[in-house]
């Protein structure tokens, strides 16, 4: 298996740059892993493929506005750095730009002095840092400061800005913790919510807090070698419950997004065949050859060439089967990656 066996030509044409409006417009892709049946469906119809006891699961993590833009004290260099998780009190694991040259002790000014950032640490040399914030005089927060001078961290294949920062939260979303949304989710309205309810599915809730490094391309020529980063996740006492009620009784368990996965089968205990509450970091990589415990259905968008969560979709429905959905959504002219359309792999 190599990296190259995930690779695709996707042209930039067919690379969504804003949200379907209404968000459950957009096409669904319905891909049937056992047959190979492949339905051209519209997000809303949804509904049409739940049936009563299944378990549609969401990440409910919020975005922050995480990217801030600063100058370097000693130079007056611009500094572009975007948060990723809270490692102690207002001190970030962040992505630095430039990253060779903010080394520990460099000093970053933001907002004219409303904050300062401090390198105390390189966590490696492609710009991850540990960052001390400290605020200037008259600030009451952290957060207060990130959400009046922070900007939405949209990937940088989103070459637009976007009217409105809300179109990059799901409906869903309650804590900020996270440098990217679970963008699965970013298809769904409270009018689909309750046609999902009325299928007779469940609707629970995990977290896991989406890093930059999710959506980055696997540079390693064996993915094996490739280094993910570990996430926040957790799955609550209750979502735990509902999930082992639905697969004793036949239910299923359908993850919206690709962070949904990951926590679910991370909170997975083999000792037991169940899933259990369960918090802390994960690291988890998804390969073809890895054994689904607890996931039977998946709802996820189109994904980068080469990234690990091609790797994911890969391992879940098969690669060939994957990447021949892929050409036909393609040649379909499907819109592509975070604000595109959706797939549906039952």
């Amino acid at each position: 298996m190599l990296t190259d066996d995930f690779d695709y030509d996707l042209p930039t044409g067919l690379i969504a740059q804003e949200p379907a409006e209404p968000r459950d417009s957009c096409r669904l892709l319905v891909l049937e892993r056992t047959s190979g049946q492949l339905d051209h469906r519209t997000f809303s119809d949804l509904p049409d493929y739940l049936r009563e006891g299944d378990v549609l699961v969401v990440n409910d993590t919020r975005v922050l506005p995480a990217r801030l833009l600063g100058l370097k004290d000693e130079t007056g260099g611009a500094v572009e750095v975007l948060l990723l998780r809270e490692r102690y009190e207002n001190a970030w694991e962040c992505l630095v730009k430039p990253g060779r040259r903010l080394k520990p002790g460099a000093h970053i000014v933001f907002a004219d002095g409303a904050m300062t950032g401090l390198v105390v640490e390189q966590i490696d040399e492609s710009g991850g840092r540990l960052v001390q914030f400290r605020l200037g005089a008259g600030e009451r927060s952290f957060l207060d400061v990130v959400h009046r001078v922070g900007q939405m961290p949209l990937p940088p294949y989103i070459t637009r800005p976007v009217s409105d920062p809300e179109l990059y939260q799901t409906i869903f979303a309650r804590e900020e913790r996270s440098a990217a949304a679970p963008t699965a989710g970013l298809h769904f309205t409270p009018e689909l919510l309750a046609r999902v309810a009325d299928s007779g599915a469940r609707i629970e809730t995990v977290e896991l807090d989406v890093g930059i490094d999710t959506f980055r391309p696997v540079s390693e020529e064996d993915p094996e070698r490739h280094h993910i980063h570990s996430e926040h996740f957790r799955v609550s006492p209750r979502t735990a419950e509902v999930v082992n009620e639905a697969r004793e009784r036949g239910g299923r368990v359908i993850a919206v997004g690709t962070t949904s996965v990951r926590a679910l089968e991370s909170a997975y205990d083999e000792d037991t065949g169940q899933v259990v509450e369960s918090q802390g970091a994960t690291s988890l990589f998804i390969l073809p050859g890895y054994r689904f415990n607890v996931v039977d259905a998946m709802v996820t968008n189109f994904h980068v060439p080469r990234s690990t969560l091609l790797m994911m979709v890969s391992a879940f429905a098969g690669r060939g089967q994957v990447l021949w959905a892929y050409n036909v959504a393609m040649e379909e002219r499907y819109r592509f990656l975070s604000f595109g359309d959706a797939m549906l792999i039952l």
